[in-house]
């Protein structure tokens, strides 16, 4: 790995800050959460599994949707939008590393009958019937951050994604934050070599850490879309421009309709299972879509692809963005070109 590269187990911010912003619900939570191992042959090698409210399932009627957050700071407006929806039930996050915080922070901003966190280690505990059957009977499934690649290599062709394909029939809300919302899109950026920054994404679109897995999980309205997260705090404008020239080079997507979503920190896209949704939260959110191929996309030489459009989504009553038609209303729209390793934007900044 480089000098100066980020592993890929990134630094975890949004877990950071999860922690500083639930100091207050600690001491509670150290009450009424319990750590449940055991329920299976090998569950504490295999998962770790946390609780707080009801211990009995529920059923409640629920409505669809996703979250797409982009880490750092939560939306507490966007968990109060999923709360909304699961009328009310069992609230699951998944992860494959850290902690319980989400438990007494999810339980503190509206009723649910519980919250309950897997921390699914290997592909076994993601083919465990315990885990499966927590996320099926969810009425509510939040993907925290932490590492992309372990949730494709964990999650992939086991009964966790089974189970979340179950919920997508049902009718459940289903969000994810950072690496979380990194696997909702029909392509995915698995940083499976590290992390790639957009400079060098731009230099060469096939650099080693450019490396992508499709077809696990694509949630509503996100075929041929790939995701990515802290956007602008990153600078991650290139290398979401150099994901999409990749997906249609490797002959996932049309050249005319690779697309991306780049969301800001402190950031959250709601959308409904229609395709209609807006964003929550400090930041904007980032609709790329390509309008042709590049002309010039090998490995070694710097990327060209001219008229990438881009629309640009704020917090406000007056701004929203559409999956199915992707189309916008009252943000900003503009053009991106790269060539020479740099971009170039119709509106001089490009965000």
């Amino acid at each position: 790995m480089g000098a100066g590269k980020i592993p890929v187990n990134e630094p975890n911010l949004e877990e950071e800050l999860l922690m500083k912003k639930r100091t207050a619900w600690s001491l509670v939570a150290a009450l009424v959460c319990t750590v449940a191992s055991g329920f299976s042959a090998g569950a504490a090698t295999n998962y770790d599994y946390f609780s707080v409210g009801s211990t009995a399932n529920v059923t409640t009627t629920t409505s669809g949707g996703m979250v797409i957050m982009g880490g750092g700071t939560d939306v507490d407006e966007a968990f109060e939008w999923m709360i909304n929806k699961s009328g009310g039930g069992d609230f699951v996050i998944l992860r494959t590393s850290g902690t319980n915080a989400y438990n007494s922070y999810v339980n503190g901003l509206g009723t649910v009958n519980s919250v309950e966190t897997l921390i699914v280690k290997n592909k076994t505990g993601a083919n465990d019937n315990f885990i499966y059957d927590k996320i099926r009977n969810a009425e509510a499934l939040f993907i925290a951050g932490g590492d992309q690649n372990t949730y494709v290599n964990y999650f992939k062709d086991t009964k966790v994604e089974t189970a979340i394909a179950e919920l997508k029939t049902r009718g459940v809300p289903i969000g994810g934050t950072s690496a979380g919302a990194m696997v909702m899109g029909e392509h995915i950026y698995d940083a499976r070599n590290g992390s790639v920054y957009s400079d060098e994404a731009l230099d060469n679109p096939f650099i080693n850490y450019m490396t992508f897995t499709r077809d696990f999980n694509a949630l509503w309205n996100l075929s041929d879309v790939i995701v990515d997260t802290h956007f602008y705090e990153r600078d991650r404008m290139g290398r979401l421009v150099g994901f999409v020239a990749r997906n249609i080079k490797d002959g996932w997507a049309p050249a005319n309709g690779a697309k991306g979503i780049g969301v800001d920190e402190a950031t959250a896209y709601v959308v409904e299972p229609n395709g209609s949704g807006y964003v929550l939260g400090a930041g904007y959110v980032y609709f790329l879509k390509t309008t042709q191929a590049a002309t010039t996309i090998s490995s070694g030489q710097p990327l060209k692809i001219n008229n990438v459009s881009v629309y640009r989504v704020g917090d406000s009553s007056s701004q929203s963005f559409n999956l199915s038609s992707w189309s916008g209303s009252g943000g900003t729209s503009y053009t991106l070109n790269a060539a020479n390793g740099s971009l170039t934007s119709s509106k001089g900044s490009v965000y």
